[in-house]
């Protein structure tokens, strides 16, 4: 294959479930996406994704191919790098699920003494797993939040510390001056949610209770999820370790019982060098 463009073309399909998803990304029109991915099937002769009417999903051989695809992709990415800026300096490839990118991440890169450069993405706990283990990405910070860690014999998993729940009010909430409140307080308020695993450990508190909660999973970041919390449309719960990331009009408030989630740093095996990032990862407050 001359070019790594279908094969860029045909990981962003893959990831992003549609198309059209992936044109908007890459800066092509769909049509030209549609090319290049049927040019990469002809090359491979097999057919790489199921067309959906709702976007498309890998076929059989095409999910077999997208782990070496991502690693093409991301050791050509890091061969440019290299080139662009020679020498000693490392680059390190970060992922991370969406609160500890906000917090946790940015705060322990900032505190390697001599840190290399590096980028960041974020995604599901599955997905970031998988990056790792195909060589995307050189390490990921996951939680085994619902539906928990999956299993990789690629991956080497840390256990970094246990992020305890806690909920977000807004600043003129009843309770915004209180320091610890318990679910039953919050019975009759609005939950926001924006993903299934934040869902599920709301819902089994609420099962310590014996109660049903109103829950609005209509969002999909979780930065809409706190800013839509101090509009005033309803609370949230978002882990302990977020806290110095929230905005000002919001009060974290700790919960009574608190569901805790596993946080953990997923890498492959062997990669000593990454110890000091993981440390500045685990000596986190």
């Amino acid at each position: 294959m001359a070019s790594l463009t279908p094969w860029v073309t045909f990981c962003e399909a893959c990831r992003a479930g549609s198309l059209s998803a992936a044109a908007e990304t890459l800066g092509y029109t769909q049509s030209a996406v549609s090319r290049q991915i049927a040019a990469l099937e002809r090359d491979l002769g097999t057919a790489l994704l199921v067309r959906e009417p709702r976007g498309v999903r890998p076929t059989p051989a095409g999910a077999a191919v997208l782990p070496h695809a991502r690693l093409l992709v991301a050791e050509a990415d890091r061969a440019a790098r290299a080139a662009a800026a020679p020498g000693p300096a490392p680059h390190v490839s970060v992922g991370a699920v969406q609160s500890a990118a906000m917090a946790l991440v940015p705060d322990a890169l900032r505190r390697v003494p001599d840190p290399p450069s590096w980028t960041m993405l974020t995604d599901s706990t599955a997905r970031l797993i998988d990056r790792v283990a195909g060589g995307e990405l050189d390490l990921a910070v996951v939680t085994d939040a619902p539906p928990g860690l999956p299993k990789s014999r690629d991956v080497r998993l840390r256990h970094l510390f246990a992020d305890p729940m806690s909920v977000v009010v807004p600043g003129d909430h009843r309770l915004a001056r209180r320091r610890r409140v318990s679910i039953a307080d919050l019975a009759d308020e609005c939950w926001i949610e924006d993903n299934a695993g934040s869902e599920a450990l709301l819902h089994q508190l609420a099962a310590r209770y014996d109660l049903t909660l109103q829950v609005d999973r209509g969002v999909g970041a979780l930065m809409i999820k706190v800013a839509l919390v101090a509009a005033g449309h309803g609370v949230a719960l978002v882990p302990r370790s977020l806290g110095a990331a929230l905005r000002p009009d919001v009060r974290l408030l700790a919960l009574r019982d608190a569901p805790r989630r596993g946080v953990y740093v997923a890498t492959r095996p062997g990669r000593d060098d990454l110890d000091r990032l993981v440390a500045a990862l685990r000596t986190h407050r």
